[in-house]
């Protein structure tokens, strides 16, 4: 089993690539990048978990999806076209949850 080093918040832009049909792609934006070693301490590498919860390899990942690269848009051009933001049933169910301050 691969043990986690280090991780690190993923600057805004970054996005993981995901074949869902051999037509079809879809991206997410990548909320954090993770070095993973090998139980032996050897075989490092980065790899980066997406808001949909899902990173290559991991075996609870969407069915049918397989990870193509990751790719990196600078923030003022706008989201890739295949990118689909979470649902905001998707947002309250496993972000923050959020408390109403009172206000006086």
């Amino acid at each position: 089993m691969k043990r986690i080093v280090e991780i690190v918040p993923a600057r805004p832009g970054w996005y993981a690539r995901w074949q869902v049909t051999p037509e079809r792609t879809r991206c997410y934006p990548v909320s954090l990048w993770a070095l993973v070693e090998g139980p032996d301490g050897s075989g490092r590498e980065v790899v980066g978990m997406d808001c949909a919860g899902q990173w290559p390899g991991a075996d609870d990942n969407e069915a049918g999806g397989d990870f193509v690269r990751y790719l990196f848009q600078t923030p003022d051009s706008g989201p890739p076209e295949d990118a689909e933001p979470p649902s905001a049933t998707e947002l309250r169910e496993s972000g923050p949850r959020l408390q109403p301050v009172a206000t006086t």
